[in-house]
């Protein structure tokens, strides 16, 4: 089971990493303003997918669909890791 739960929490943590790059590509392509905006300043990265939805939503939401394997392969994990 360590190594399932190894494999969901990569495969998770792949999903949200690419469209977390999508996202941060869009930025740019808006401003290089908005591209630094999203790396640097805290919680910029929301401000621009807020004030850019109709851009950002597809990519925000698929980015999303990477935490429920992230979770199961964490509890996986842990469970083998415990006993």
């Amino acid at each position: 089971m360590g190594i399932l739960g190894m494999i969901l929490s990569l495969l998770g943590i792949g999903v949200s990493l690419v469209f977390g790059i999508i996202l941060l590509v869009q930025a740019f392509k808006e401003s290089i303003i908005w591209g630094l905006v999203y790396l640097f300043v805290p919680f910029g990265a929301f401000v621009y997918i807020f004030k850019y939805w109709d851009n950002a939503k597809k990519p925000f939401l698929y980015s999303l669909l990477g935490i429920p394997p992230m979770i199961l392969g964490g509890v996986l994990a842990g469970m083998s890791a415990g006993g």
